[in-house]
C-alpha cells in the first residue's frame, strides 16, 4: 500500500498541496479529478520525489519514501509517467525503452519484457529502430507507458496521458492501461482530463479542490455523488 499523510507541497513560496492524505490499496486504479489548478499534477510529482515537499508520511509498503531522491524510489517501484511525455526525439524507440530499465538499475536488455511491450503496442514495434521524434503523439505516448513498464513497476503514476491525442486514440490508451492493471497487478494512480472515461476505469476516485482533499471514495459512491456529476460529469447520471 501507499499511504501518504499531511502532504504539503508547492513551487517556491506559492502552496499547491495543504494536508492531502491518501491510502492507495495494490493492485487497482485510482483516478484523480478536480479543476485546472488543483494541484492533480503536483501530487504526482511529490511521490515520484520530482518536487520537494514536507508529509508526516509517505510510505510504501511500510517503508518511508519522503524525502528519498527520484531515481531511488523508481527502484523501489513507483514509476512516473510525466504529463508530456519527455521522450528523447534523437534517441530510436528501442533506446529510449531501454532507458527504463537503466534507470531503476535493471539490465538495459530485457527481452521478455520488450516482447510483452511489442504485443500490447504493435505500432511502437514496428518503428523500434526509428528515432522517437519521428513518432505521431500517439505513439509517443506508447512509448512513454512502455518505457515505464520497462522499470517493472509496482505503482505506475499516470499524468495525463490522453493530452493532445485524439478521443478514438485516448479510448484505446486508457482500455490498455485498465487491462496492465490486471495482466501485471499494477496499480494505477490517474490524473486525467477525461473524466468520463476515467471514472468509468476507476476502482475508486479522490477529488481535489484547491490543494484539498475534497472527496474520496469508490467509483459507485463518486457517481452517486450529486456534487461530483454535476462539476466533473454534466450532472447527466452514471459515468
Amino acid at each position: 500500500m501507499l499511504r501518504i499523510e499531511g502532504l504539503d507541497a508547492g513551487y517556491g513560496r506559492a502552496q499547491v498541496l495543504r494536508d492531502v492524505s491518501l491510502n492507495v490499496p495494490m493492485g487497482g486504479l485510482i483516478t484523480v479529478l478536480g479543476p485546472n489548478g488543483a494541484g492533480k499534477s503536483t501530487l504526482l510529482r511529490a511521490i515520484s520525489g520530482t518536487i520537494k515537499s514536507r508529509a508526516d508520511r509517505i510510505e510504501f509498503e511500510g517503508a518511508p519514501l519522503h524525502g528519498l531522491p527520484p531515481h531511488e524510489i523508481v527502484r523501489k517501484g513507483i514509476v512516473h509517467v510525466p504529463e508530456g511525455r519527455q521522450i528523447f526525439p534523437d534517441l530510436s524507440v528501442q533506446e529510449n525503452l531501454r532507458l527504463g530499465a537503466i534507470a531503476a538499475k535493471l539490465p538495459s536488455s530485457r527481452p521478455e519484457v520488450e516482447e510483452f511491450i511489442y504485443d500490447t503496442f504493435p505500432r511502437i514495434k514496428e518503428r523500434f529502430n526509428q528515432p522517437a521524434g519521428t513518432l505521431s503523439g500517439g505513439e509517443q505516448q506508447m512509448l512513454a507507458f512502455g518505457r515505464a513498464l520497462m522499470a517493472d513497476p509496482r505503482v505506475l503514476l499516470l499524468d495525463e496521458p490522453s493530452m493532445g491525442l485524439a478521443p478514438i486514440l485516448v479510448e484505446q490508451m486508457l482500455e490498455v492501461v485498465r487491462k496492465l492493471v490486471k495482466q501485471r497487478n499494477l496499480t494505477v494512480l490517474l490524473v486525467e482530463q477525461n473524466t468520463r472515461l476515467a471514472m468509468k476505469l476507476a476502482d475508486s476516485v479522490y477529488v481535489l479542490e484547491n490543494g484539498a482533499i475534497a472527496f474520496s471514495g469508490t467509483r459507485e459512491q463518486a457517481q452517486a455523488s450529486s456534487v461530483i456529476q454535476d462539476l466533473y460529469l454534466g450532472g447527466s447520471g452514471h459515468a
